[in-house]
């Protein structure tokens, strides 16, 4: 369900959006960006907003709740 969700909202975005996204994701975690597009895009994985901290966290909400993916 939540990959499902992130699947979609990547799909509302522009690729900057997504960028700065997984980019904060893979520093965080000390990862890749496409491992952290797998990560998020897995089906066990967790809602897109539990892997960001953050001003990005709040971001990523609010385009969320735009484009009345939540």
């Amino acid at each position: 369900m939540n990959a499902a969700i992130t699947k979609a909202f990547f799909a509302a975005t522009d690729a900057k959006t997504q960028s700065e996204i997984l980019a904060s994701i893979a520093k965080h975690y000390g990862i890749s960006k496409s491992e952290a597009l797998e990560e998020v895009t897995d089906d066990e994985a967790e809602s897109l907003l539990d892997y960001l901290t953050g001003s990005i966290r709040t971001a990523t909400s609010l385009l969320m709740k735009r484009h009345g993916i939540a």
